[in-house]
């Protein structure tokens, strides 16, 4: 089995790879594709092939899901970039990517997407069967732009199609954590955080990128204990600013999603079950 695996200098992907060719059994490759061939060494050291080329070029598609067998699409753009590049990655590219995998004949293609697909709040907690509603303090173009790709990426008739939509992932040496605080700052007090730590978005999409006989399926990935903003401020070693305590949160289930779906059906048990797991552990 090969599994080409994009997005691989990126915080989630430069974690994810290491995992995925440290589980691998005989037999099992791992291919990588990076615009810069510098920053693919490091995976090349540890056995994956390594593909140069640019998501966006057609040609470079062409090479990197040449004899490949599975895909994972960890590739994203967000975070201060320009609406039109994230757009471009999010959308654009992943769906020009999963054209490239359905002619090519690949057999699985898992999207790594985002909580924040679902837009407002429920009420509850969101499950993968709850339909995207923009909107919300969270919503913009990369949410937008990932639930479009989801939608053209699942119509694909022959392809595989299996979506993961994360949390806000943290852990390892990941700045995430830190750059929190450039929201929760605005936030009430009460308003919570869905977070996920490295190690259990990795099993959770090793699982989804396994499992046989899960085609077309979502799966919500997540740890246990939404964190509250005078949380991220405290475990940031911050003091808390007193006007959180003036503010009402808006939409008090915004973004916090039901993880039933990948424990019931793909055997998922977080190893950090809250982010004070993780930090008692040493894995912040």
């Amino acid at each position: 089995m090969l599994t080409l695996v994009t997005g691989t200098t990126g915080q989630v992907g430069r974690r994810f790879v290491p995992r995925l060719l440290a589980q691998a059994r005989p037999g099992e490759t791992v291919r990588v594709l990076v615009r810069d061939a510098t920053r693919g060494e490091p995976f090349a050291e540890l056995g994956a092939e390594v593909v140069v080329g640019d998501l966006r070029d057609a040609e470079a598609l062409g090479k990197a899901v040449a004899g490949v067998d599975a895909v994972v699409n960890v590739a994203a753009s967000f975070r201060g970039v320009p609406d039109e590049e994230a757009r471009a990655v999010n959308h654009e590219a992943a769906v020009q990517l999963g054209r490239a995998a359905l002619g090519a004949g690949v057999e699985r293609f898992v999207q790594v997407s985002t909580g924040l697909v679902y837009g407002t709040g429920r009420g509850r907690l969101l499950t993968e069967d709850d339909e995207s509603r923009p909107g919300g303090g969270m919503w913009g173009a990369y949410p937008e732009s990932k639930a479009r790709a989801e939608r053209e990426l699942l119509a694909m008739d022959g392809l595989d199609v299996r979506i993961a939509r994360l949390p806000f992932v943290y852990g390892e040496g990941d700045p995430h954590l830190a750059q929190s605080l450039m929201w929760a700052g605005n936030w009430a007090a009460t308003q919570r955080l869905h977070m996920g730590h490295h190690v259990d978005v990795a099993q959770g999409l090793l699982r989804i990128l396994h499992a046989p006989g899960i085609a077309g399926r979502i799966y919500n990935i997540a740890d246990d204990a939404p964190v509250t903003a005078v949380e991220l401020h405290q475990l940031n070693g911050v003091e808390v600013p007193e006007e959180l305590h003036t503010r009402t949160d808006p939409d008090p289930w915004l973004v916090l999603m039901s993880t039933e779906r990948i424990r019931r059906e793909l055997g998922y048990r977080p190893v950090y079950p809250s982010v004070y797991a993780a930090r008692d552990a040493g894995a912040l």
